[in-house]
Parts: C-alpha cells; sequence; structure tokens
C-alpha cells in the first residue's frame, strides 16, 4: 500500500496523485522538486506485513479541498432554501385561491369585486370570460360571514336606491336601423285567414339545393340534425307552386313562453304541447332573440357568427307544413275555412335576457339599454301574446343555484355566493340605476348567484311599456302545483284555443310533472334560514311592487 503524507490519501497501485504537488511516485526528488524543496517530510511506503518501525507522521491538510467541502455545503443549503421558498409560495398561492373561494381569507382577497365601469370602449375587445377585471376590490368583504346584521346593511343601501322609473320606447325607425335585414325578411302584414301569423315567401332554390345546409342550430348542435334530415326530405313537397315560382310558407310564433328559468316553464311547455291546435318551434328553447342573434352559443365561450333570422324561421317549418295544409285544404279554398294551429316558443331567458346589448348598441343613456328584446318583437308582431311563470324569488335562486352549479354544493356554499352577489349589486346601486343594474353584462356575469332573474318587477315593466296588459298572462308555480287543470285552463282561455275531450284533457292535466329537483340535489336539503331570510329582505320590495302592478298580494309569497 501506499499513502500519501501530506492528505492523508489512500493510493492505488501506480496512482501519483496529481492533484497534490508533493506526490510524485517512487523516484520522486524532494531536493529537485520545486514545489518539495526544503520539505524534511517523505512519503511513507508499507506492503502488507507486519510494520515493525514506528513513526510519528505529521499530516497538513490541503486549504484548497477544505475550501471546496465549504463551498460545496454551502451549495447546498442554497438549494435548500430555494426549494423551501418554492414550496412555500405554492403553498400560499393555494391557500389564497382557496381561501378566497371558500371565504376563508383572514384578509381581504383581491379575487372579489367591487364597483364596475360601463364604458362600452373598455368592454368592446374584451371576451366574456374577462369581464369580471372591470370590479375594483371592495370596501368590505363579506362574501365568508354569515352575520345577518352585517349583511342587512347591505340589503338596506340597495332599497334606499330603488326607483321604478319608466322607461323611453325606441321609435321603428332607430328599430330599423339597427337590425335593417330583420326588417326586410319578415313583413308587416301576415296572411289573413290563419290564426299565427304566416306569410309566403319566393323560394329561388332547386330540387338539388338544400334549403337548411347553411342553418346554425344545425351545424353548431348534433342533436338537431335529425330533425334537419327529416325537413330535407319534405321540403320540395311542401312548396307552393304558382305561375312557374315556388313559394314556401313561413311562420312566426303565435305566443312565447318567456320565462323565468326555474318555474316550471318546460312543465308549462309540455302540457301545452299535448293540446291538438298548438305546435312548438323544433326546438323548446331556440334563444335566438336573446342570444343567439347576437352569436352568442355560450356566455362562457365568447362570440361566434351572428345567426340570422332565416335560421331561427325554420325551426318553425315542422308547425308551418300542418298549417299549409289547413290553407290548401278544399275547405279552405271553398268556404274560407280559417286556420286555428297557433305556434309557441319557450326560451325561458326572453323576458329577462339583454345582456349582449352593450356590445352592439352603443348609444346607452347613463348605461341603459336603448333597446330591449320587446322591442323588436313588438314591432313584427303587436299582438304577440305572452306568457311568463314565476315562482317565489327565494326558492328560485336556490333551485337555479342547485341545478347550475357543478361542484362543492352546499347550503354553506349558497350562503357565501348569496352574500358575496348582494355586495356586488350594492357596489353597482350606489352609482348606477336599477335597470342599468339589471341589464349590465360585466355585474351579471361577476355574481356567483343570478340575483337579479328574481327582480320579476323590473322585467315586466319594461314589456309593459311596450305591449298591452291583457297581451301578458302572468302565473305562479305555487298555483300550478297545487291545481294544474286550473292553471292550464287560463292558459287554454288566454290563447282561445278551443274546447277539448275529457280525454285530451286528461291527458294534459294528469300527466306527471316535467323537470323537478334531482334526487341528488334533494339530498342537500333547504338553504340556511339565516340565508332565507337575508333573500327575503332583498326580494320584499320588489315582490311588492310586483303585487302592485297585477293587482294580486299572491305575490307577495308571505306564506311560502
Amino acid at each position: 500500500m501506499r499513502y500519501c503524507i501530506n492528505c492523508c490519501i489512500h493510493l492505488l497501485p501506480n496512482d501519483l496523485h496529481r492533484q497534490c504537488f508533493r506526490c510524485r511516485g517512487p523516484n520522486h526528488n524532494n531536493q529537485k522538486c520545486p514545489v518539495c524543496k526544503g520539505e524534511s517530510k517523505i512519503p511513507l511506503y508499507a506492503d502488507s506485513k507486519q510494520m515493525k518501525l514506528l513513526a510519528v507522521l505529521e499530516v497538513r491538510t490541503d486549504h484548497s479541498e477544505s475550501w471546496n467541502g465549504f463551498f460545496c455545503l454551502r451549495k447546498g443549503k442554497l438549494c435548500s432554501l430555494i426549494f423551501g421558498l418554492i414550496i412555500m409560495t405554492l403553498v400560499m398561492a393555494s391557500y389564497i385561491l382557496t381561501g378566497a373561494k371558500h371565504g376563508l381569507l383572514l384578509i381581504q382577497s383581491p379575487f372579489h369585486y367591487g364597483a364596475f365601469t360601463s364604458n362600452p370602449s373598455l368592454m368592446d375587445n374584451e371576451s366574456l370570460s374577462d369581464m369580471k377585471d372591470h370590479y375594483q376590490p371592495s370596501k368590505m368583504n363579506i362574501s365568508y360571514v354569515k352575520d345577518y346584521p352585517s349583511i342587512k346593511l347591505i340589503i338596506d343601501t340597495i332599497t334606499s336606491k330603488i326607483e321604478f322609473i319608466t322607461r323611453q320606447r325606441p321609435d321603428l325607425e332607430e328599430l330599423r336601423k339597427q337590425e335593417p335585414h330583420m326588417f326586410s325578411v319578415i313583413p308587416n302584414k301576415f296572411l289573413p285567414n290563419s290564426k299565427n301569423p304566416c306569410w309566403y315567401e319566393e323560394y329561388r332554390g332547386n330540387t338539388t339545393t338544400d334549403p337548411y345546409a347553411t342553418n346554425s342550430y344545425a351545424l353548431y348542435s348534433k342533436r338537431f340534425r335529425t330533425i334537419f334530415d327529416y325537413l330535407r326530405k319534405v321540403f320540395w313537397n311542401h312548396l307552393y307552386h304558382y305561375k312557374d315560382k315556388h313559394y314556401r310558407l313561413r311562420c312566426l310564433p303565435h305566443f312565447y313562453i318567456i320565462g323565468q328559468p326555474k318555474c316550471g316553464t318546460t312543465d308549462l311547455y309540455d302540457r301545452l304541447r299535448l293540446h291538438p291546435d298548438v305546435r312548438f318551434s323544433a326546438i323548446k328553447e331556440p334563444h335566438w332573440w336573446t342570444r343567439k342573434r347576437f352569436g352568442i352559443i355560450r356566455l362562457r365561450d365568447g362570440f361566434h357568427d351572428r345567426y340570422p333570422v332565416e335560421d331561427y324561421l325554420d325551426l318553425f317549418d315542422l308547425a308551418a307544413h300542418q298549417i299549409q295544409g289547413v290553407l290548401q285544404s278544399e275547405a279552405a279554398k271553398e268556404h274560407g275555412k280559417m286556420n286555428n294551429i297557433i305556434i309557441g316558443e319557450a326560451s325561458a331567458s326572453t323576458m329577462w335576457d339583454n345582456n349582449a346589448w352593450i356590445f352592439f348598441y352603443d348609444n346607452s343613456t347613463e348605461g341603459e339599454p336603448p333597446f330591449l328584446i320587446q322591442d323588436f318583437i313588438h314591432a313584427f308582431q303587436p299582438n304577440a301574446k305572452l306568457i311568463i311563470m314565476l315562482r317565489d324569488p327565494v326558492e328560485r335562486l336556490y333551485s337555479d343555484y342547485l341545478y347550475f352549479a357543478s361542484a362543492n354544493k352546499s347550503a354553506e356554499d349558497f350562503h357565501e355566493k348569496v352574500a358575496e352577489s348582494l355586495q356586488l349589486f350594492e357596489n353597482c346601486m350606489l352609482d348606477y340605476s336599477l335597470r342599468a343594474c339589471v341589464y349590465n353584462n360585466t355585474l351579471n356575469n361577476a355574481m356567483p348567484v343570478r340575483l337579479q332573474v328574481g327582480l320579476y318587477v323590473v322585467y315586466l315593466l319594461d314589456w309593459l311599456t311596450v305591449f298591452d296588459k291583457d297581451q301578458i298572462l302572468v302565473l305562479r308555480l305555487e298555483d300550478h302545483a297545487s291545481n294544474v287543470k286550473y292553471t292550464m285552463h287560463m292558459v287554454f282561455q288566454f290563447l282561445d284555443l278551443g274546447p277539448l275531450s275529457e280525454k285530451q284533457e286528461a291527458l294534459i292535466t294528469k300527466s306527471p310533472a316535467s323537470n323537478t329537483r334531482r334526487p341528488e340535489d334533494r339530498s342537500l336539503g333547504p338553504m340556511l334560514p339565516t340565508t332565507k331570510a337575508i333573500l327575503r329582505d332583498f326580494y320584499r320590495p320588489f315582490n311588492t311592487k310586483l303585487a302592485q302592478v297585477l293587482f294580486d298580494d299572491a305575490f307577495l309569497w308571505k306564506r311560502t
């Protein structure tokens, strides 16, 4: 064996240990080596035999090796420190995001939003998912506070700002400027021998032309392709031929079920379509007036190509074929028989959803929309009939939450979302009118729950600015659930439908309810009593005004 007496390292055979200048092998001469000159120490050689000599060896530590070890140690500590800081940052970020979502932060979260701006120039170039960026941090974050008195102060502020001001109705020429294509397609007069608004439109295609090739409903939804496949097969058979020209019958709905969501509109739709004189659009809820004509398929996905009015009219072709059958029958030709088939449309967003206006109508006044859905419907159909189904807005909101929330549903989570939504609504009301806040897309997308949908009287008053009161039938879900036969008779009378046989009436009134609460949502139980008390206080002034407008105290919902 061979050792270096300078650094006590075990040397292998033929290893010169070159990092140590004092080890140069067996022929190394200390006197001649400039590095080792003057040193008295010599390498010690030992073999495997037992050593008989004792020697005192002076071992010197190589300082360069010590510093290398020191720097390695420092690098290890530095890496550990950086790694620890990264872990701590991730933990804190997770805490902030989770705390902000569930209201567990001990400090104000930057993810809660306060006052907003309705400046269209700021919003035109943004996607709908970015709307919350307009909100500034609120002065007091109460999304986690379950203290009734604290939230009551917010409700009192909102109540003090409520003013029901009649809106200014736009004139017809202003509407024409906004939607020139729509006015070029829909005529201002309809067939006199049809109860439903219909007209003939010249068809310039040939037998090989696909009339539904560009229909957006067929292109964007696989569910409806079967319907359009059938329409393609029978389309040519239903054209009206006159003087070498071809005409197709076009129709609009005679009546609209305009709202509200989670108030029983689906059940009403399912029962009404069983009536022999009632037809509906091929799709229950086209949402054309409120969304599709603006290019909105899903709010979270932003805008797509706008659906033209022709795509909407295509949805009534099945019903139009049946109406045409009546109009072309011998009885109609000889005796002037009237068509009594009527078409309905049941988009539950029609009454309240005007969120897209700010992206298309920029001449707003103090944040209020200059044009609403009802302005255009009335321009084309001044005699249209409207059906509204309402329920206790407190229960409606909880049902809405259970239906649309995707995860972590609970009574506690609902309470927190209600508190946060109230705070956002209050921030808006401090600077803007009630109508501006109700129709503000930014606010509506920021609120975790749709408080505004339950402000029924705000929407109803705006519909009454263009339609007469006798053109609108307002029902309560509570009455419908307790006495289906009574409410259906009210609807039949309102639509002036013919009498039914006992068998037909039984089929309509005794069928089970549609779109009821899912079993997994029922297991969550009712909302917290505190939440219910808060919402009762919030909706009370709106319910009071609604009862006054309808002359019916049942719309106070005191007993529910």
